[in-house]
């Protein structure tokens, strides 16, 4: 497990200039609540939210400095197994439209578009869709 305070770190990394990272009390909350999973190592971590037969995905962080090594791929793996051993047959996702290397990731992994909230994520200069996607595990 990773702690609420190196989970911030990452994520502010990871999502720098894509607006604000999550906070330390946040992630606190977040590791605090019934169903949730994490899985970690010092280049990054995945979230998930298992309720019934369902997980969402709530995010995925590597440092940048480990990008583009696997790091996510290996992460998703993981936390895919781990929904799927808490009882989730599907997993959940939303991912920005913006952020190619993550749909790539995704949509390689078997994840398919199920719709979009449109301008849901608000960036400096524009406000961008989520892309909402799903998989069966």
């Amino acid at each position: 497990m990773i702690s609420p305070e190196a989970a911030a770190r990452l994520h502010g990394l990871a999502f720098a200039g894509q607006g604000r990272g999550w906070r330390v009390a946040e992630f606190a909350d977040l590791f605090a609540q019934r169903g949730v999973v994490c899985v970690g190592r010092p280049e990054g971590f995945a979230l998930t939210r298992v309720i019934a037969d369902e997980a969402e995905l709530l995010t995925i962080a590597v440092d940048p400095e480990a990008q583009r090594q696997g790091h996510a791929r290996s992460l998703l793996g993981e936390i895919e197994m781990a929904a799927a051993a808490q009882g989730a047959a599907q997993m959940f996702l939303e991912v920005a439209d913006d952020n190619l290397a993550a749909r790539g990731l995704y949509t390689a992994s078997g994840y398919a578009e199920t719709g979009r909230r449109p301008g849901y994520y608000e960036r400096a200069t524009a406000r961008v869709d989520a892309i909402l996607m799903v998989k069966a595990l």
